[in-house]
């Protein structure tokens, strides 16, 4: 059975090099142990960077992008699969579908809404799939801190928080995905 992982992340390639490193370490760690990447679909920034590096390592790739994006994101030209959606919202639930685990690789606003609506359905009941965060030169320690706020401010339970999965680096996300049974 092929197991799929959806990885969240920027069109951007942000600031640092090291992010897309991480991208193409993630896309290669994949591709290296038969899991399917599903994405949005993208060929910029870190999103084009992921997705090529399973490619060109013999993987598979799973595009899911809304029409109203495939010329701002530039719909990648060369993936296994690629779905074209009518909203945002079928991009996320279909990505979500096609799933095992989510990972995050450091983004924008996109990622960011991404991650909070799937652990979100996780707290409603509506999966029991694991979201890791790949938090390369700790980009996520912020939202960590906003997390650990909410819980003592009691807006979010220490159960919610929890299923923020935190991995220092990419062979850490991989070890975790194996822990849940995705190769």
């Amino acid at each position: 059975m092929t197991r799929s992982v959806c990885v969240f992340c920027g069109s951007a390639p942000g600031a640092r090099p090291s992010y897309s490193r991480a991208a193409e370490e993630m896309g290669r760690a994949l591709a290296q142990r038969g899991i399917t990447l599903v994405y949005g679909g993208g060929r910029l920034g870190l999103m084009g960077i992921v997705a090529d590096a399973v490619l060109q390592a013999g993987g598979r790739v799973v595009g899911v992008i809304p029409r109203m994006l495939i010329e701002r994101e530039c719909s990648h030209p060369g993936l296994t699969t690629q779905h074209v959606v009518t909203t945002m919202h079928e991009r996320k639930t279909l990505m979500a579908e096609l799933s095992d685990g989510f990972v995050g690789l450091p983004g924008g606003m996109g990622t960011f809404d991404e991650l909070v609506e799937i652990v979100t359905w996780a707290q409603l009941g509506l999966h029991a799939k694991p979201v890791i965060l790949a938090n390369i030169e700790n980009y996520f320690d912020p939202m960590y801190a906003m997390l650990d706020y909410s819980v003592q401010e009691r807006f979010v339970t220490p159960e919610s928080r929890a299923r923020w999965r935190n991995a220092e680096s990419i062979e850490r996300v991989m070890q975790i995905l194996a822990g849940e049974g995705i190769p």
